[in-house]
């Protein structure tokens, strides 16, 4: 009886070590203990490009619009070509028009987005100039003003018949490639 008791406890143990042995998550064995160092001193991450260093920052192509958005493009290989921003014939001071696409001549892809600021005489002026050369003026539900290409210069281009439309609020005007690309223009950030 003590042969079987014996060898049924071997048998047992002998179970236990390769059913340990093949255990994914060993019991972690102690560390030796070192001498403590000295920490180093923690690194200031530097800010990436698509940050805005400021809340009274300048806008520029890359915080205009969503950053990631701006990322999107940047994956795609778009980098955007800074021009002044123009209303009409009118140039807007201190605004900012930027132009993303892959960058060559034959490029048939491009998306435009702007923002200026603007006092409320010469936005009143600019809608005059364009809605005078054909332009087509519309009155948003919250007192903003559309004024948007002439449907019939689009050619089959445009979403839902507008094509380039420019967005006139309270102290600022904005334009994109079409009017239902200006709701990607925020600026100043939130």
């Amino acid at each position: 009886m003590r042969r079987r008791v014996a060898a049924a406890t071997t048998a047992a143990l002998l179970v236990a070590a390769v059913l340990s042995a093949c255990a994914p998550n060993a019991a972690p064995q102690p560390a030796p203990t070192a001498a403590p160092t000295e920490a180093a001193p923690a690194e200031t991450p530097e800010p990436t490009p698509t940050e805005i260093p400021a809340d009274d920052a300048d806008p520029t192509c890359e915080t205009i619009i969503p950053r990631t958005t701006a990322a999107d493009f940047r994956s795609i290989g778009w980098a955007p070509q800074t021009e002044v921003f123009r209303a009409g014939a009118t140039e807007v001071p201190d605004g900012i028009l930027c132009k993303w696409s892959d960058g060559s001549a034959t490029a048939d892809r491009v998306q435009m987005f702007g923002w200026a600021p603007i006092e409320a005489s010469m936005a009143e002026k600019v809608e005059r100039e364009l809605v005078s050369s054909g332009w087509k003026r519309e009155e948003g539900a919250n007192g903003e003003v559309y004024v948007t290409e002439n449907p019939d210069w689009l050619g089959g281009r445009g979403v839902d018949g507008y094509g380039i439309t420019y967005l006139f609020g309270d102290g600022f005007v904005k334009v994109a490639d079409t009017k239902q690309s200006l709701v990607l223009i925020d600026w100043p950030a939130a």
